[in-house]
């Protein structure tokens, strides 16, 4: 049997642009990125902590030690700059792999999005 599990975590880091006008996705530090041991063309999930919204997207790389949170796309319209997210990604496996499976979950400086 395969079941999915929390694979990475980003935890409460802050939005620091939103962009409407480009095609989709979340620009997320590359340093944030291999911490979380998430890779560009991720798909993840973001929890917007500040007004509850949650959707589906996949990351870009962003520049390194940037602390880069940028929304892009429709998104945007839901996710603000200075909003407080959570950003997730899933990963199917056995269910005994998963049963000692350690996902990756960081948590940054919430307000610089740097690592601690």
């Amino acid at each position: 049997m395969m079941i999915e599990v929390l694979k990475s975590k980003i935890h409460r880091v802050t939005v620091t642009q939103a962009d409407i006008n480009y095609i989709g996705s979340v620009t997320i530090d590359g340093l944030l990125l291999d911490a979380a041991n998430m890779i560009e063309g991720e798909k993840v999930h973001i929890l917007d902590v500040t007004n509850g919204e949650r959707l589906e997207t996949y990351t870009i790389r962003g520049e390194e030690g940037s602390g880069m949170i940028c929304i892009n796309g429709a998104a945007a319209h839901k996710i603000h700059v200075d909003d407080l997210v959570i950003i997730v990604s899933y990963a199917l496996m056995d269910f005994e792999e998963a049963k000692a499976f350690k996902p990756s979950i960081i948590f940054p400086e919430s307000k610089t999005n740097r690592l601690k």
